[in-house]
């Protein structure tokens, strides 16, 4: 299965010029979408269709190696073009020009479904983009995400006004009120398949991510901006509370059973246990020694399984068998001359609380135990064993 993600991105924007990449709380706009789409485990590729060598020129900037720009047709990028006919451009071809100095023809992955992302939707966040993704696992033939609207909606029709989704003579209290869910355009995600078929974005049994009320708004007036910068705003100066200093994590240390695996316990026809590793995370501890970050494990199990593993994976510390996490990392220190501010950790069960606690970014997994998501700074958006020791190297590495 390969998974990409589609974010149109045109020059031409009328009510704000290059929108797209005007800066919006300290960085592009189209960057925060890209975090969300980069931070998202299961998506293997991000294109950006744009028609514009600046807006190609900022994304390349992103440097993710996740991202890649490229061109648009002419005809697509119309005030009157629609976001299909860009996708279905993309999806029809198995080659595309890539834009740049160079005008590099790249070759497009085979991907099986594509995630369309519109730039002008900043509050989405990584776990949106999961949560669609887990529904089209499910059975569901198209995704799209919505919010909640608690609003009284009328219509006038031959002259004669009347409401449409309540009872004027009984009006509702708000918190009696369902509401409706309307589509707030942030993304929408289907087979390739089924957008060639049907040439529309949404098509067949269609599942709904229900995202925040203030991701309402999109990015399309200059009104929209001050509240969606507000709205950002807000969400900074909560998550920079306990936001790490990311440039001070200096080696990465992870739980092995429940964190790279699932926590299943698997044996074989002659008793043999066995284990299921991802290799995503095996990637995440070539790109963190590759940048001169120190990596190693430490698991309460004791097996030469997980010793083959960590030796396979070439990581600077192993330790099994460990019962007091913490007291084990305070003699680890010392020998790479560390503090506990330059550590990552990320765990699952209650021996990791104490260790996760002292060091500088405290992380687990999706599915841990209440007590330790309590006690972790960051919750990754995989299960144990799903990438989320990849998605932790990410989040230092970017």
């Amino acid at each position: 299965m390969c998974r990409v993600a589609f974010i149109p991105a045109r020059g031409g924007s009328k009510s704000i010029k290059l929108k797209n990449i005007k800066e919006i709380c300290g960085k592009p706009l189209i960057y925060w979408t890209l975090d969300a789409a980069a931070t998202c485990t299961e998506i293997d590729k991000i294109y950006v269709a744009t028609d514009s060598e600046i807006i190609a020129e900022t994304v390349r900037n992103y440097g993710n190696p996740k991202v890649v720009a490229i061109g648009r047709n002419p005809q697509n990028t119309t005030d009157t073009a629609t976001t299909e006919s860009a996708m279905l451009e993309f999806a029809e071809k198995s080659q595309i020009m890539e834009i740049g100095k160079t005008g590099e023809i790249k070759e497009i992955e085979e991907f099986d479904e594509i995630v369309l992302i519109q730039a002008t939707s900043p509050l989405l966040k990584a776990e949106h983009l999961t949560e669609g993704i887990n529904l089209m696992q499910q059975g569901f033939d198209s995704v799209l995400s919505v919010v909640k609207q608690k609003r009284f909606i009328w219509q006038e029709k031959n002259g004669i006004t009347q409401p449409v989704n309540y009872d004027f003579t009984k009006r509702p209290m708000r918190q009696n009120f369902d509401g409706y869910l309307v589509e707030n355009g942030a993304f929408y995600i289907t087979s390739r398949k089924s957008l060639l078929q049907s040439k529309c974005r949404i098509s067949g049994k269609i599942g709904l991510v229900e995202m925040p009320e203030e991701s309402y708004f999109e990015v399309d007036e200059p009104s929209d901006w001050d509240i969606i910068e507000h709205f950002l705003q807000k969400s900074q100066t909560k998550s920079q509370k306990a936001k790490p200093n990311f440039s001070q994590i200096k080696a990465l240390f992870t739980d092995c059973d429940g964190v790279m695996t699932d926590g299943g316990m698997y044996y074989g026809e002659s008793g043999e246990e066995l284990k299921k590793f991802n290799t995503k995370d095996g990637m995440a501890f070539e790109l963190l020694r590759n940048k001169g970050i120190i990596t190693g494990i430490i698991s309460g199990e004791n097996c030469a399984l997980l010793r083959r593993r960590a030796e396979k994976l070439k990581t600077d510390e192993i330790h099994l068998g460990i019962k007091d996490k913490k007291s084990l990392m305070e003699s680890i220190l010392p020998k790479y001359n560390l503090n506990f501010a330059d550590i990552a950790y990320i765990g699952d069960d209650i021996n990791d609380i104490e260790l996760l606690k002292c060091v500088g970014f405290g992380c687990c997994v999706a599915d841990a135990v209440e007590q330790v998501k309590r006690t972790a700074a960051y919750i990754t958006v995989a299960k144990g064993g799903g990438g989320a020791v990849r998605e932790v190297a990410e989040k230092i590495l970017q």
